[in-house]
């Protein structure tokens, strides 16, 4: 209790003094020091039980929780300490603010990631252009005046497809599988560094096995979209919604059932010979078709809600990086839902060159802005998962 204390009067003095100005890693130190205090919303998120096992908060455990939070609000709207008090605790914009940075400096490389964080709007309709510019005149080489019966290949051939998205793809897989190696050293070092803590303990297989198959489920689920009382998220009031979670669900899934119809497709050609284009009952088409048009509801939804949200929400300075991904992804889904349905029409070669250079553009983009989140959230729940499971090193209070 004295070493709680001792938290308290240092957060108090850091409120009142300029060290956490511009340091957005010191200030989620201070505010999770004021939290750990309290422990009101301890049972919102996976972020304030995690915050208990530690009464010191260095860059590796903000980096871990900033990526566990997932700005659901709940915890803005209960705090007492909230703005306007003195104490001006705001965990989901202090949250943001490191979680954006993360982005960058796990990025790689690094210098793509900070472009893409300050003007990432820019940055994405700009490159989507260009790409789709230059698409549309290497399509101009071939007869794009006659139907052409919706075959792809008698404008770009499948050989040509395959190298450049291929490459694209593999790199931003490379890119972010880099990133995400980074963070997880940074937050789970190597026992020598660990000597002394309980950190240090292994968990046994079946344990390791139930924390992958926790955190697998609350990715999926977005369990921590509810608000922690499973009435959703605080967007523009104190009044819960869960419009945020379902607008996600929509953009999640969406993106996966398309990913599975390139793959299906990718399957019927190389293992069966069965080469597009597919009938529109075909799985690739009903697929794609499916993902397409959650991928128009969701970013539409998440646009809107981002739009309105409260202003003490997260950070405003990340609208452009938001905006950006939430663009590439509608304009992807709109072509390509375009590309379905005059495939057969003269203009099947100007709407796939612009199709597939919104689809560079997105891959291009992956690593470098809010993709990487659901990729570091990933790993923070597994994380989270795996910690609980073994005995905290502190005992204070109730643990």
């Amino acid at each position: 209790m004295q070493r709680l204390a001792e938290l308290i009067d240092k957060a108090r003095r850091d409120v009142s003094s300029a060290s956490t100005v511009g340091n957005p890693e010191a200030e989620v130190a201070r505010v999770m020091q004021i939290c750990n205090a309290c422990r009101y919303c301890e049972g919102y998120c996976a972020v304030f039980p995690a915050m208990t096992r530690r009464l010191d908060f260095g860059a590796a455990d903000v980096h871990y929780l900033a990526n566990l939070c997932h700005n659901c609000g709940a915890c803005l709207h209960a705090c007492q300490y909230a703005p306007p008090n003195a104490f001006n605790v705001n965990v989901p914009r202090a949250m943001a603010q490191v979680r954006v940075n993360t982005y960058s400096q796990y990025a790689f490389p690094a210098a793509l990631g900070s472009l893409y964080q300050r003007a990432g709007l820019t940055v994405s309709l700009a490159l989507a252009a260009a790409l789709a510019l230059f698409l549309v005149l290497a399509a101009a080489s071939a007869d794009a005046g006659k139907p052409l019966a919706g075959n792809f290949y008698a404008i770009f051939p499948h050989n040509l497809l395959v190298a450049l998205f291929g490459s694209v793809f593999g790199w931003s897989m490379l890119a972010l599988a880099v990133g995400v190696v980074k963070f997880w050293r940074e937050t789970n070092p190597a026992p020598a560094a660990l000597a002394g803590t309980a950190t240090v303990q292994s968990s046994p297989p079946d344990a390791l096995g139930e924390a992958l198959a926790e955190a697998a489920g609350n990715a999926l689920t977005l369990k921590y979209l509810d608000g922690g009382t499973g009435e959703g998220c605080n967007d523009e009031d104190d009044r819960p919604t869960l419009l945020r979670r379902k607008f996600h669900h929509f953009t999640f899934y969406g993106f996966l059932l398309c990913f599975a119809s390139t793959s299906v497709a990718t399957v019927y050609h190389y293992a069966f010979g069965w080469q597009a284009p597919y009938a529109l009952t075909s799985l690739p088409v009903l697929l794609g078709t499916v993902g397409g048009i959650g991928l128009l509801i969701g970013p539409v939804g998440l646009a809107w809600l981002h739009l309105k949200r409260h202003p003490l929400h997260g950070d405003k300075a990340q609208s452009p990086m938001d905006l950006g991904f939430i663009a590439l992804l509608f304009l992807v889904s709109a072509t390509g839902l375009a590309l379905l349905a005059w495939r057969d029409s003269a203009a099947m070669s100007t709407l796939l060159a612009v199709h597939l250079g919104t689809v560079m553009a997105l891959f291009l983009t992956l690593p470098y802005g809010k993709f990487a989140h659901g990729v570091f959230r990933g790993a923070a729940l597994l994380k989270w998962s795996i910690e609980r499971r073994r005995p905290s090193n502190l005992r204070l209070g109730g643990d």
